[in-house]
C-alpha cells in the first residue's frame, strides 16, 4: 500500500563503498527545518512481519540540500532481494512510497578480493518495473566461478574457493532436480584457494529428454567445512552483474541421447547446466 504525499517522486544516487556499504543519496527539495524520513529496505517474498525482513536506514542532510542514508558493511541482511522504500515521517511502514534509482557507481564491485572467508555481496539494481532494489548474498565457504571453456563434449570450470580449502576427498557433484535426482559426481583439482574440474555432458542424460531440466553444481570440499547440505554452491557473485543469467550465455552441447545440454547461469547467479529435448534440425 503507498500513498500520495504530493511530493516529487522519490529517486536515489547508489555508491557502492569499499567494504561492502552503499550510500543512498537523495534530492527530496526539503527545507532544512523539515523532519527527515527514512529508508526501508525489505526483503521481497518474506513471509510475516518480523524484524529482520526490515532494515531501517535514518536520512541525514548534506550540504547542498540532499539527504543521504548509509548502508553499512558490517550489517549483513539476509540473502535475497530487498526493496527500498521511502517513509515519511509519521506515517506507517505500509504507507511507504517505492524509490526509483538514479546513478549507479558500482565501480567498486568489480574484481572483488574478499577479505575474510564470508562472503557478504550487496548490489543496488533496477528492477524490472523501475524500482530501486538491493540484492544481497550471504555466502561462507563461498566457490566462486571463473572461465568456463569447452572440450568435446565436456565442459571446463575454473574458480576461486574461498572459506575453507580442497580435501583428499575434493569433488564436484552435478544434483538432477528433484528429491530423487541423479547425481554425477567428478573430481575437483587445484591449490591455494584456486580450483577446476570438467563435467562430460553427455553423463547428465539418462534416455530421452521430454521437458528442460536445470542441473545445479556443487563443490564438495572434502574437509570439516563441507558447507551447508554437504555442499558450496558454485556461483560467480563477486562484481556487479546482479542477474548474469540473459548476460552470460554459453553454447549447448548435443550430448548423443536426443538432448542439449547448455551452462548457463540462474537469476541468483548459481551455475547450472540445462538439459532440454535437442531442437530439430
Amino acid at each position: 500500500m503507498t500513498v500520495s504525499t504530493g511530493r516529487r517522486t522519490p529517486r536515489a544516487d547508489c555508491t557502492a563503498g569499499p567494504g561492502g556499504g552503499i550510500t543512498f543519496d537523495l534530492d527530496l527539495g526539503r527545507r532544512e527545518d523539515e523532519e527527515a524520513p527514512e529508508l526501508l529496505l525489505r526483503l521481497r517474498g518474506a513471509k510475516g512481519k518480523g524484524d529482520g525482513d526490515t532494515v531501517r536506514l535514518q536520512l541525514s542532510p548534506l550540504r547542498d540540500g540532499r539527504l543521504r542514508a548509509v548502508l553499512p558493511g558490517t550489517l549483513e541482511p539476509a540473502e535475497g532481494r530487498w526493496d527500498v522504500y521511502l517513509r515519511e515521517p509519521g506515517a506507517q511502514d505500509g504507507e511507504a512510497v517505492a524509490v526509483e534509482p538514479g546513478i549507479r557507481d558500482l565501480r567498486l564491485l568489480v574484481d572483488q578480493v574478499p577479505r575474510s572467508g564470508r562472503i557478504a555481496v550487496r548490489i543496488p539494481y533496477p528492477t524490472l518495473d523501475g524500482r530501486l532494489a538491493v540484492r544481497c548474498w550471504l555466502r561462507a565457504p563461498h566457490a566462486e566461478a571463473g572461465p568456463v571453456t569447452f572440450d568435446g563434449h565436456g565442459m571446463t570450470v575454473e574458480g576461486t574457493l574461498h572459506g575453507t580449502g580442497l580435501g583428499a576427498g575434493a569433488r564436484v557433484e552435478a544434483r538432477a532436480p528433484g528429491a530423487d535426482g541423479r547425481v554425477l559426481r567428478v573430481p575437483v583439482t587445484g591449490e591455494e584457494g584456486a580450483f577446476a574440474f570438467t563435467l562430460p555432458l553427455d553423463e547428465l542424460a539418462d534416455g530421452a529428454v521430454t521437458e528442460p531440466r536445470l542441473w545445479t553444481l556443487w563443490l564438495i570440499p572434502g574437509t570439516a567445512e563441507d558447507g551447508p547440505a554437504g555442499g558450496v554452491r558454485i556461483s560467480r557473485i563477486l562484481d556487479d552483474v546482479w542477474d548474469r543469467k540473459k548476460v552470460f550465455v554459453y553454447p549447448g552441447r548435443s550430448t548423443g541421447e536426443g538432448s542439449r545440454a547448455t551452462p548457463c547461469y540462474s537469476t541468483d547467479n548459481d551455475l547450472c547446466v540445462r538439459l532440454e529435448p535437442e531442437p530439430a534440425p
